[in-house]
């Protein structure tokens, strides 16, 4: 999500610790902090299924936004869609009423998700270690609060009562929206950077040990520690189930979020750096370089449709579209979910 990496003129997602490293045949795009960038070994092959795959060329628009730089993570809010631009040190809010443009927010480096809640945007920024939080109805920042992001393709999100977000070294903490002041500590497992919160608890991804944490805010400590894929990033709920991408190797784990018992693993053929999944419409949406769109139906627990082509690398549902960010190609596309 927030660094990027292309090699040989395929995107791939990179996580820098201290710079910007460069190479003859890839171009850096993004500016995170975090470990060494993760190479793809094998081409990405997708789902082989008959039946199941589709071309992005095949894909309707319902509108297109041109964002200078490179735009990727991106949240929901009651009338808009926000998105980062790391190469342009910019957040943007897209309108939902008019698919236009509307206020351009000055972050340095931002990086490490999107958060919506207590009236406002929190924006994480890779350089200035810290969250910053933007005022949506006058596009202004209106506190900066000292939390330095555990890694760049991390994540912040908003629950109970609080804003949270993975700090170095492997750090949850809880800011209070009433203060913008770190309230509370976590330690978590080495390279546990994604939280998600769902049903009264954070939910992360442990990257580094093929896990998923289930963290108890209030009692302060994970209660549940559940083996998934091979390097688990990006993390959605929907239909009971708390859903991980995994770099791995490409699949997906859906976890049931009362048992935690994994109910499935599913065969997407997206594995690597980058990527992004969301949950909508009564389905699991998944994004990766090479194959910017994958369906899958929680009904079956199997990818109904995957498109391949250029495009994608963040992905947010709202507002009944999907909202696919294309950091190689400097727009979002706004789409049905109803694609054939």
């Amino acid at each position: 999500m927030a660094s990027r990496i292309y090699m040989l003129g395929i995107a791939s997602r990179a996580c820098l610790a201290g710079g910007l490293a460069l190479a003859s045949a890839a171009s850096a795009s993004g500016f995170g902090q975090g470990p060494a960038a993760h190479p793809v070994e094998t081409p990405r092959k997708g789902v082989e299924t008959p039946g199941v795959s589709r071309s992005m060329s095949a894909i309707v628009k319902q509108a297109e936004f041109k964002i200078a730089g490179s735009p990727d993570w991106s949240v929901v809010t009651k009338d808009s869609v926000w998105v980062t631009t790391g190469r342009a040190d910019h957040v943007v809010q897209m309108v939902e009423a008019t698919n236009k443009v509307g206020f351009i927010v000055d972050v340095a480096r931002p990086c490490s998700g999107l958060a919506d809640g207590f009236g406002s945007i929190w924006s994480p920024s890779c350089k200035d270690h810290a969250v910053m939080r933007i005022d949506p109805a006058t596009g202004k920042v209106i506190a900066k609060i000292a939390a330095d992001p555990a890694n760049s393709e991390g994540g912040i999100t908003v629950g109970d009562g609080a804003v949270w977000i993975v700090t170095k070294p492997s750090t949850l903490v809880r800011i209070d929206p009433a203060t913008n002041a770190v309230v509370k500590t976590i330690p978590l497992p080495s390279e546990s950077e994604n939280p998600m919160f769902s049903d009264g608890f954070i939910w992360v991804s442990s990257y580094g040990h093929d896990e998923l944490l289930k963290v108890d805010p209030d009692a302060g400590k994970i209660v549940a520690t559940i083996p998934v894929g091979p390097k688990p990033r990006f993390l959605t709920a929907g239909a009971g189930s708390i859903w991980t991408l995994n770099q791995g190797d490409g699949t997906g784990s859906r976890v049931d979020a009362k048992t935690g018992k994994v109910l499935a693993t599913i065969p997407c053929g997206i594995q690597g750096g980058g990527g992004e999944i969301t949950f909508g419409d009564g389905f699991v949406w998944a994004t990766m370089f090479d194959f910017p769109l994958t369906k899958i139906d929680p009904a079956t627990s199997k990818v109904a449709a995957q498109w391949g082509g250029p495009g994608g690398d963040g992905i947010r549902f709202g507002f009944h579209s999907v909202w696919l960010s294309n950091g190689a190609m400097g727009s979002v596309w706004r789409l049905s979910p109803d694609q054939k």
